[in-house]
């Protein structure tokens, strides 16, 4: 591996973090308190390439690597997370699965537009009754009987962006007998009868991250619509959760260093007894095991970027890879973001100071695409061939 970065790779980054800077941080603030998804940004981002780093320049995106999309990544999250969020989801777990598996027709007319920043993607895999148990989905799926169209009956639940998405990838079951072997993936137009929105979910963090349940009532989704072959739903499902993995663990080192940075400053401008609190044995212990950690998830987060970008055009997995970084590096944007609260005493339990959103953001990074206990067991998994 060679984490020497590209011209490129360097020049997005840069992109990035002006833009975090000059046009999110300014917002930022008063969307986690409104709740509002932050539109006009997105669209703005997707001006820039940013909601399609990974797709080729003909379906609209920037048509760079996965290093590049983790360096993003970092730089727009280390500003706001909600927006980190809308990001992760429409260029790995909406883009990724459309360029591995869609055909043209379906990369022209689904992924193009999200990479542009003109359209929102989504992706719905999870239900009320089954989060991690993702394959015992209810959501049914049936073929009409001249084969034009399939009707979709059931709900999802948790969808990141679901009450603004214009295009969602959903998982539904073809095949009731055949288990996780009998779920298809689907391409939906959310502005079809049949489709409905529910309210969106008050979160604890990433508030301006909109999340709703979504269900269909006999919705009628053409054939052609139809993501891969039926039956092959759950395979999809999978990987492009390996390649969201990798988004979510650059989203949660992005939060660490935000966390990180802020601690720094106020350890040296935060007087106490006649000194600055950082000169205390306590506070130094604590930034040396910050920045330790900082640095292990930020390099476990590229080491997975570079194995997913060998990977391309090949059966390779990095499934352990991305669930590694993922799980290190939410656990650790958890723990610095506590201890940058801790650093910062009772202001850090302000919401004058940064630090109190950083610590509310954090959380679900350790649950969704994904829970740390989930990731555990699939490290174990991969690592002893066991079940």
């Amino acid at each position: 591996m060679n984490f020497q970065f590209t011209d490129e790779q360097l020049m997005l980054q840069d992109v990035a973090r002006k833009f975090a800077k000059e046009e999110i941080e300014p917002i930022a603030v008063e969307h986690d308190a409104s709740g509002e998804f932050p539109l006009q940004t997105i669209r703005k981002m997707g001006e820039l390439g940013l909601m399609g780093i990974e797709v080729p320049a003909e379906y609209g995106g920037s048509g760079l690597d996965a290093i590049s999309y983790v360096l993003a990544m970092i730089e727009i999250s280390a500003v706001d997370a909600s927006h980190g969020t809308i990001m992760s989801v429409n260029n790995t777990l909406y883009c990724n699965g459309l360029l591995k598996y869609g055909t043209e027709e379906q990369k022209q007319a689904y992924v193009r537009p999200v990479a542009e920043g003109r359209a929102i993607g989504a992706y719905a895999l999870t239900e009320p009754q089954s989060g991690s148990d993702a394959s015992s989905m209810r959501t049914r799926a049936v073929k009409s009987a001249d084969g034009s169209h399939y009707v979709l009956n059931g709900k999802k639940s948790w969808i990141t962006s679901g009450p603004v998405a214009d295009y969602v990838t959903l998982f539904a079951v073809t095949d009731p007998e055949a288990g996780a072997k009998g779920i298809s993936a689907f391409l939906i137009e959310t502005n079809k009868p049949g489709f409905h929105r529910g309210k969106s979910e008050p979160k604890l963090g990433i508030r301006a991250s909109a999340t709703c349940e979504i269900e269909f009532t006999d919705y009628a989704c053409p054939a052609e619509n139809l993501l891969g072959k039926e039956g092959e739903g759950f395979k999809i499902a999978l990987g492009v959760l390996d390649a969201g993995r990798i988004g979510i663990a650059a989203q949660a080192v992005g939060l660490t260093r935000a966390a990180y940075d802020a601690s720094i400053d106020y350890a040296r401008e935060r007087k106490a007894f006649g000194q600055s609190i950082g000169s205390f044995q306590m506070i130094q212990q604590k930034i040396a095991d910050m920045k330790s950690r900082l640095d292990a998830s930020h390099l476990l987060t590229l080491k997975a970027a570079w194995h997913k970008q060998e990977a391309l055009g090949s059966s390779t997995r990095f499934t352990t890879e991305a669930s590694v970084a993922k799980l290190f590096a939410s656990e650790t944007a958890m723990y610095v973001t506590h201890q940058a609260v801790q650093i910062h005493g009772g202001m850090g339990y302000s919401k004058e100071m940064p630090v109190e959103r950083y610590f509310r953001d954090a959380k679900i990074t350790e649950i969704y695409e994904g829970t740390s206990e989930i990731q555990r067991m699939v490290i174990a998994r991969m690592e002893t061939g066991l079940r």
